[in-house]
């Protein structure tokens, strides 16, 4: 790994340990020259679908999108980069559970509001406003009514600990 202070390619690992879910992992490296300390970060690169879009075009599959359209709904919202991290590690684990070659972008962005409810309902309400391309302020308001009949995340995880218990005994 070259130091991104000065260009030495070679750099020592001093800590490693594992990021995320699980799914990544983190390392500390130092600069065997300038001594100078930096953090990298490993993904295991996988074969995403190709994703059908809208207008029947079929473009390949881009985390950077993804993240871009998260980062615009939680801008400015009080959610932790780790909180992103671990919604972008989700939805790609979702997206390779269908096992299909081909996903439509619709099931992707439906895929993000159900992560984007559970973490934060502004974020997800912004979000939903321009997937599902809001007309007027009706359509705002149904989708906060929906929003308030749903269980919270926290009652919904304590239905699911209720649940996962059941099915132990």
């Amino acid at each position: 790994m070259r130091c991104p202070f000065c260009g030495e390619q070679d750099t020592k690992v001093v800590d490693s340990r594992l990021y995320g879910d699980g799914d990544q992992v983190r390392r500390r490296r130092r600069c065997i020259v300038c001594g100078e300390r930096f953090t990298t970060y490993e993904v295991a690169e996988l074969d995403l679908p190709r994703v059908i879009k809208r207008d029947g075009t079929r473009v390949p599959f881009d985390r950077n999108k993804l993240r871009a359209g998260l980062l615009r709904a939680v801008e400015k919202r009080p959610v932790s980069a780790d909180e992103i991290d671990t919604v972008m590690a989700h939805i790609c684990r979702q997206v390779l559970a269908t096992g299909a070659s081909e996903i439509k972008s619709r099931d992707i962005g439906e895929f993000l509001m159900d992560e984007l409810r559970g973490l934060d309902q502004v974020a997800y309400v912004r979000f939903a406003s321009v997937y599902r391309e809001f007309e007027d302020v009706n359509a705002f308001r149904e989708e906060i009514e929906r929003l308030e009949r749903q269980p919270s995340p926290e009652l919904r995880r304590a239905q699911l600990d209720l649940l996962n218990d059941l099915e132990s005994k």
